[in-house]
């Protein structure tokens, strides 16, 4: 148990980094662009949110699998195939997981508006320096919120974990196919277990994300 709980723990921890980092660009041009691609592009983002895990996990089976010619791309290295990977997985969260972490920093740089990197841009400041100074700092509370949705949407997910992973032993069986396994042998008290300390776990981010919602606009009424 305590190996399933750790690579479930390990697979949300990586899928919050690299997401709060590789969703950091997308989001800020999602805000701050003009392009007309950002109403297409900004829906094909957010299509996780709406498509059935299942389906996505399929179609990712299949770019994943030793079929696809993305894999065959990486033959010289010796990848055969991604599907029933640790490796993955993460990639799969990143998908499954990218508008949730997108939506909060799009919605922390538009905040952000418009006077204070005029103002930086006005002292000489750069474009990545007004960026990483002002804009940066100023966008932090969605910087926390996108972590946390993240972090507790990856924890929670099981479609594509289990079309992608399929729940190998010590591989890619986290604690949501541990539960649906432990349903299908009967073993209720397990299950239970498992099941409720998910649902404290759940309880306790959205808590985490009201009292920060409130602490933010109570800053925001304040200045």
């Amino acid at each position: 148990m305590l190996g399933i709980i750790w690579l479930t723990i390990k697979l949300a921890g990586i899928t919050t980094i690299l997401l709060l980092i590789l969703a950091t660009p997308l989001a800020w041009w999602l805000a701050r662009g003009r392009s007309r691609w950002k109403t297409p592009i900004g829906a094909l983002v957010a299509l996780p949110i709406v498509l059935p895990p299942t389906a996505l996990g399929f179609y990712l089976l299949i770019a994943l699998g030793p079929q696809s010619p993305l894999i065959a791309l990486l033959h010289p290295f010796g990848v055969r195939t991604l599907a029933f990977t640790f490796q993955g997985l993460v990639i799969g969260s990143l998908i499954y997981s990218l508008p949730f972490a997108v939506q909060p920093l799009r919605n922390a740089f538009i905040a952000v508006g418009d006077e204070p990197l005029e103002a930086a841009a006005s002292l000489g400041a750069s474009p990545w320096s007004a960026f990483r100074k002002v804009a940066l700092p100023l966008a932090l509370p969605g910087y926390a919120v996108a972590a946390l949705l993240v972090f507790a949407h990856t924890v929670g997910e099981f479609g594509v974990v289990m079309m992608l992973g399929g729940g190998i032993p010590g591989q890619t069986e986290v604690l949501s196919i541990e539960i649906y396994r432990l349903v299908e042998a009967l073993e209720w008290d397990k299950a239970h277990q498992l099941a409720g300390a998910l649902l404290v776990f759940a309880f306790l981010v959205m808590l985490s994300l009201l009292l920060m919602e409130r602490r933010i606009d109570a800053r925001a009424s304040r200045s």
